[in-house]
């Protein structure tokens, strides 16, 4: 039998951890655990490093254990280690039945009681041996998310990408959570994290829209649910002279580019910003852009009716793209003749998929060749729709609609690792 103990954040063992540390053959932890645990001289230790090796001397305690060769084996652990911690490696390796798991309080329950708020509703990003992107895009996303760090993926990177959306969010910075002298909780700008040097004493950032924290009550805990309606109606949205993705054309294209928590998707030529907003009303991160500044604010008015972020920008593309961090997927729904260079620059760099709508047959060809060009599998199909009209007499006729062009591109296979898949965080490094 594997015992996994959550120590909390900084709790002393009670005398049920501290028995089975006093009879077990083989601790394992980190050193300060070790150090905590009164482990008796003569048992053998093992301090945690890398997994894998740590994993194998579990295993050889077990076969000694199973011949009465030796007693079981404890493994130490910071918080709640089954929330990002190490019980998912030891359930992979061993099976589930093989553990005794006494659980600590987590870091995150930990940060947000200090500052004095629920956390039901709360997004919980593991950063720690990830790319980073999923947490900022999340923090984009959500007005609540905690982030579990590490190297390279602290408050000062954290603060460097949010610095670069326009609306701002308070990042709590909680440190040895827990330690009765030095546990210390700051409240500082994206951009004071960013000019700082935390060093590695952080056990858990917060990041926060202040001003929509406490959210109304809900029976569901974690991010909100996805939408129960999408393909919204065209009179949801406040647009210009029926400038706007039908949402017969939207639901197709949002089938294609699959917004998610985690994701950053553009909307190019954004218009009234509908896509943007459907998008985001999935969780994922938006940017719109949009080269007229009536059209900008559109947006903005639109996401702020529907009760989501996005981040709206001035500008045409492809120039204003280089300022923006790499999507996951893509929408353009504007372009004119610079479209195939906009297709061909938003392609570059899409983790994912790439949609287009366009009106016009000519510009299919250019459309293809750009993405395929730039080694996406292509595909696409002509919408067109009649919609139910009424007619004097209760009777109904159909009214047509114009025929739009979908094309999307997907990259055939990606080196690049899912976003959101678990890994190991905070029960083997706190």
């Amino acid at each position: 039998m594997i015992t996994v103990v959550g120590t909390g954040t900084g709790a002393p063992l009670d005398a049920a951890a501290l028995d089975a540390v006093r009879t077990a053959g083989l601790v394992v932890g980190a050193r300060r655990h070790i150090d905590a645990a009164q482990v008796p001289p003569g048992t053998a230790r093992v301090v945690l490093g890398p997994l894998a090796p740590a994993l194998d001397a579990i295993e050889e305690q077990l076969v000694k254990a199973e011949g009465a060769a030796g007693g079981g084996v404890v493994v130490l652990a910071s918080g709640d280690p089954g929330f990002f911690g190490i019980v998912r490696a030891l359930a992979e390796r061993f099976g589930s039945a093989a553990l005794d798991v006494r659980p600590g309080v987590s870091s995150v329950a930990t940060a947000f009681a200090r500052v004095g708020l629920p956390w039901n509703d709360a997004v919980v990003v593991s950063a720690h041996g990830r790319d980073p992107r999923t947490a900022v895009n999340a923090c984009r996303a959500h007005p609540k998310v905690a982030v579990l760090t590490g190297p390279g993926s602290g408050p000062a990177e954290l603060g460097a990408e949010l610095t670069r959306r326009a609306d701002t969010r308070t990042l709590v910075v909680a440190s040895r959570l827990g330690d009765p002298e030095r546990e210390h909780i700051e409240r500082v700008t994206p951009a004071e994290a960013a000019g700082r040097d935390w060093g590695s004493a952080v056990s858990v950032v917060l990041c926060l829209d202040e001003e929509r924290a406490l959210a109304p009550v809900r029976t569901v805990a974690g991010p909100r649910l996805s939408p129960t309606r999408w393909a919204l109606d065209e009179d949801e949205f406040t647009h210009r002279d029926s400038m706007i993705t039908k949402f017969e054309v939207r639901a197709l294209a949002l089938a294609r580019l699959g917004p998610r928590t985690g994701d950053l998707v553009w909307d190019i030529g954004a218009g009234s910003g509908s896509v943007a907003v459907e998008c985001a009303r999935f969780g994922a991160a938006v940017v719109a852009v949009e080269k007229t500044a009536d059209g900008v604010e559109r947006v903005r008015a639109n996401a702020a009716a529907h009760g989501v972020d996005v981040r709206a920008v001035h500008g045409a593309a492809p120039t204003v793209l280089s300022d923006l961090s790499d999507p996951d997927a893509v929408f353009i729904g504007g372009g004119g003749r610079e479209l195939p260079a906009i297709v061909t620059a938003c392609a570059r760099r899409a983790r994912r998929t790439v949609v287009v709508a366009m009106a016009a047959i000519d510009r299919v060809p250019a459309v293809r060749a750009a993405l395929s060009g730039a080694g996406y599998d292509c595909d696409g199909v002509l919408l067109q729709s009649s919609r139910l009209a009424p007619l004097p007499g209760e009777v109904s006729r159909l009214a047509a609609t114009n025929p739009v062009f979908l094309v999307w591109g997907t990259r055939p296979s990606s080196s690049l690792p899912d976003a959101l898949s678990d890994s190991l965080s905070e029960g083997e490094v706190q």
